[in-house]
Formats: C-alpha cells, sequence, structure tokens
C-alpha cells in the first residue's frame, strides 16, 4: 500500500551535516550517537546538497542467437559530491588540499601550498534530518578527494570547493553504511 509519509527531502542537521576524521578513527554505528571528537565539521554546503552516484559497470554475456543470458558485474563506484562554502574553515582547507599543504591560521597568517601530492584519505559523516523528523546518518570509513571542481572568484557568486569524494571498501567490503531512526516528535 501507498504511503506518503515514506516520502522525504533531505536537510542539514541545523548544527552541520559533514564531518571528516583521520582514517582510525571510532565511526558511529547509530544515527544519534556522539561524534568522536577528531571529527571536525566542514561548515555550510551549497544549497544543492548532496549527491550520492553509483556507476555500475557490467558485461553482458550473450549466448547462441544473441539472448543475454548473465550480466556480470565488472566495477561499482560509489561517489559523493557536494560544494564546501566555508573557504576560510581550516578544517576544510585541509579537506580540499591536504593537511601538509595548509599552515598557520587566519589571525597570524594561512598559507596554501598547492601542488601534486596525495590529499589525504579520511572518514567521513553525513548527517541529515528526513521529512517527519527521521534522522540519518551516512558514515564512509575511507574516502579519497576524487574531484575538486573549478574555483570561481566572482563579485557575483560564493568562492566554494566544489569536490567528488570516491568511497574506498573497508575490510567487509562496503563502501560506506546508511542509518536511520524516527526521533521523538517535540511535545505541544
Amino acid at each position: 500500500m501507498n504511503n506518503a509519509s515514506n516520502v522525504s527531502a533531505g536537510k542539514p542537521k541545523i548544527t552541520g551535516a559533514i564531518y571528516a576524521a583521520p582514517i582510525g578513527t571510532t565511526l558511529p554505528v547509530t544515527p544519534t550517537e556522539e561524534l568522536d571528537e577528531a571529527f571536525k565539521g566542514l561548515g555550510y554546503c551549497s544549497d544543492e546538497g548532496l549527491t550520492n552516484s553509483t556507476n555500475l559497470e557490467t558485461t553482458d554475456i550473450k549466448a547462441w542467437g544473441g539472448d543475454t543470458v548473465l550480466v556480470i558485474q565488472t566495477s561499482k563506484d560509489d561517489t559523493f559530491h557536494f560544494v564546501l562554502l566555508e573557504v576560510k574553515n581550516l578544517d576544510v582547507l585541509k579537506f580540499v588540499f591536504g593537511m601538509s599543504n595548509v599552515s598557520g591560521d587566519l589571525q597570524n597568517g594561512l598559507t596554501i601550498t598547492v601542488n601534486n601530492k596525495d590529499v589525504d584519505q579520511v572518514s567521513l559523516v553525513i548527517d541529515m534530518i528526513l521529512s517527519g523528523n527521521t534522522l540519518k546518518r551516512i558514515v564512509i570509513p575511507t574516502m579519497s578527494l576524487s574531484e575538486i571542481g573549478d574555483i570561481e572568484y566572482s563579485d557575483q557568486n560564493p568562492i566554494g570547493y566544489d569536490v567528488t569524494v570516491k568511497c574506498i571498501p573497508d575490510g567487509s567490503g562496503n563502501t560506506h553504511y546508511e542509518y536511520m531512526i524516527a526521533a521523538a516528535q517535540p511535545s505541544a
């Protein structure tokens, strides 16, 4: 039976939505538990929100006569895309350019070194609230920054880091985990 209460949009939690931590940080396994203090908030994201894409590649096995008799999965990429708007946030800069490529602070002077070094792999947690006050948490044990879009400096648009991250399978072969729970409704 159809149920409109199962239809939802996703909004960031008011306290933040995307958090990054070094690999090996204790990961949450529920949508409500406190994050390890190693997780740092990456601040505001653009109103485009978050996009999770799956690129599934397959090979069709044909029988004599041309019928497809088997479809074999040859690869599957799991990626997330978002635009980070807090371009003066030290944690955002370290996420985008790499921990060793950002030094100092805004008060005393900040230096970003852009080079060909690998950007650090990190763990990500993404918190959101679905319609009906349902909490959803996405946990990515290991991710690599796979794309940074053009950085536009203009007087008409905010500067943002348009990033795509690729999820790396963990020891169990999983690229990310999703947890949901209906939160208590506020009393009237």
